[in-house]
């Protein structure tokens, strides 16, 4: 993640305690080329981190998200003319992090544009529930622009954990 964490996590502090970057228990994250393939390796890559972290018990939830925000990226943040399946640099970013209380996932993508949640009363349609589902599932989502060398754009989403069974025990 580099020196852009700080930047990438300010507006989690949207109604929420603040987030210190600093403190971040736990971080990973992966390079997703620039073909849906990369949807499923997004998902393997979540459940073995999310396994290594001791919260696999929040993978269904977190998976659905992922792929809804990976699926997302492919398909409307990336300019017309990427190669698919190529083997340059990936134009797509997973980063997973982890507080005491907090799981944040996050994606990457090099568009400006903002992610478009669409009006829809058809939920039985093939496409168009994304951004309803990641809102569903989640405890709070946004996105913002990237600062600095990086241009483009992250799209987060956070889950609240329940507090370590340790501690809870020990208040």
């Amino acid at each position: 993640m580099g020196t852009n964490g700080s930047t990438m996590l300010e507006p989690l502090r949207q109604g929420l305690p603040p987030l210190d970057p600093a403190a971040v228990s736990d971080a990973a994250s992966c390079a997703l080329p620039a073909r849906y393939e990369a949807v499923r390796e997004a998902r393997q890559f979540t459940r073995r981190t999310l396994d290594q972290w001791d919260i696999g018990e929040r993978f269904d939830d977190v998976c659905l998200v992922v792929s809804e925000l990976v699926t997302n990226a492919l398909r409307h943040a990336l300019p017309a003319d990427t190669p698919r399946g190529c083997e340059q640099e990936p134009p797509v970013r997973l980063h997973l992090m982890r507080w005491t209380t907090r799981l944040v996932c996050a994606v990457r993508d090099p568009s400006h544009d903002s992610p478009v949640a669409r009006e829809t009363d058809d939920f039985s349609a093939e496409s168009g529930r994304g951004l309803f589902l990641v809102d569903s599932f989640t405890d709070s989502w946004g996105w913002h622009p990237l600062a600095g060398t990086l241009s483009g754009k992250v799209v987060w989403a956070l889950f609240r954990l329940p507090p370590p069974a340790a501690a809870a025990t020990t208040e």
